[in-house]
C-alpha cells in the first residue's frame, strides 16, 4: 500500500486527554473482520463515540464540532494492548495524519509508521501545554515539519524535536510502503547480485 507523502502538515487538533488508551479501545476487536484497510476510521474509538442505542456521545471529543484537524493529541501510553494493526488503520482512515503522546506502546508505534501515520512523541510538559492551548482556543494550528522533525504550537511558538527511524522517516517523505522502496532500489539490489554472483 503506497502512502500519502508527508513533509510538513499545519492544521488544529483533536484532543484525547486519556491516558493509557488501549488498541481495544481505539478499534474494538468485533470490527476486526474486515481484511482492507479502508472503512476502519467509523469505528475508531466506536465504544466512546457511540451509546449503546448508537447514538453519538455529544461529551467525547471526536462528536464535538468544535474539534477538528489532521493531529489527534493523546494521552501518556497511547496504543497500549495488543499488536492490532487496525488501530493505526483505523486512526488514519478517519483522517489523522499525526499521533501525539508522550508515550507510544512500541507496537502501535511501528503499526503506525508502518501505515503513513505518523507517531510524534513529545514530553510530557510540551503535552500538558498543547491540551491547554486547545482548551484556550479549539482551533489553534500545530505545525509538524518530518524532514526537520520539529512539532510547534503556532499560538505560543513553543516547539520540541521529536525522533523517528530513518529509514521509516525517508519512506514517510517519499510516500513509500516497504515494498515501494524496494522497487525504488531494484537497480541497486540487481547490480549488488550481480557483484556478488561473478
Amino acid at each position: 500500500m503506497s502512502i500519502d507523502k508527508f513533509v510538513t502538515i499545519k492544521t488544529s487538533c483533536v484532543p484525547l486527554a486519556i491516558e493509557n488508551v488501549d488498541t481495544d479501545q481505539i478499534i474494538p476487536a468485533r470490527f476486526l473482520k474486515a481484511t482492507e484497510r479502508k472503512g476502519f476510521g467509523d469505528n475508531l474509538f466506536r465504544d466512546w463515540r457511540y451509546d449503546a442505542a448508537n447514538n453519538p456521545i455529544a461529551s467525547f471529543p471526536l462528536n464535538n464540532p468544535k474539534y477538528s484537524g489532521k493531529i489527534l493529541a493523546g494521552g501518556k501510553n497511547f496504543g497500549s494492548g495488543s499488536s492490532r494493526e487496525h488501530a493505526a488503520w483505523a486512526i488514519y482512515d478517519h483522517g489523522f495524519k499525526v499521533v501525539v503522546s508522550s508515550f507510544f506502546a512500541d507496537i502501535f508505534k511501528n503499526n503506525a509508521l508502518n501505515n503513513g501515520l505518523l507517531p510524534v512523541q513529545v514530553s510530557e510538559k510540551f503535552l500538558q501545554e498543547l491540551f491547554i492551548e486547545i482548551e484556550k482556543n479549539p482551533k489553534v494550528e500545530i505545525e509538524v515539519n518530518l524532514e526537520k522533525q520539529i512539532i510547534q504550537i503556532t499560538s505560543t511558538g513553543t516547539k520540541e524535536t521529536f525522533d523517528i527511524n530513518p529509514y521509516k522517516k525517508e519512506c514517510m517523505l517519499k510516500g513509500y510502503d516497504d515494498i515501494d522502496y524496494l522497487l525504488n532500489i531494484k537497480d541497486k539490489i540487481e547490480a549488488y547480485e550481480k557483484k556478488v554472483n561473478n
